[in-house]
């Protein structure tokens, strides 16, 4: 059975895309924990992110960091702080997190709960910083 994260890749599930090659895949987070949280995931179904091969975990990486950089001129912020923690959805992914102090990456506080319309314009900004 496809995870929820394929179901979106494929579209069956809407997002809030922010960037996708043949590869990789870029979306914001629904219940983010700070303004721009954007979800990584590569194409491939894999469930453990340090399963992935080499060169795709690479390649990983670097379509990261392009989102990174867009997220970094979009969002007001210190820098993008990046986690895996892998629990939520078993399908690897990567949590890019614009943050300005440390604190902002603590997962266990409450989760912003942004409008649709909220999240569509968040997502059009990084997007535009994209480009």
């Amino acid at each position: 059975m496809a995870t929820i994260f394929s179901r979106i890749i494929a579209g069956e599930i809407p997002c809030h895309k922010i960037a996708e090659n043949d590869e990789f895949f870029a979306f914001l987070d629904i219940n983010p924990i700070s303004e721009g949280h954007t979800l990584v995931v590569p194409k491939q179904e894999t469930d453990y992110l340090f399963d992935l091969d080499d060169a795709l975990l690479g390649r990983m990486m670097a379509f990261s960091k392009q989102v990174a950089r867009a997220l970094e001129t979009a969002i007001t912020c210190h820098r993008i702080g990046l986690a895996v923690s892998g629990l939520e959805v078993p399908h690897a992914h990567i949590h890019l997190v614009p943050i300005s102090k440390e604190s902002d990456m603590y997962f266990g506080k409450e989760k912003m709960k942004p409008s649709p319309d909220e999240l569509a314009a968040i997502a059009a900004r990084i997007r535009q910083a994209f480009s």
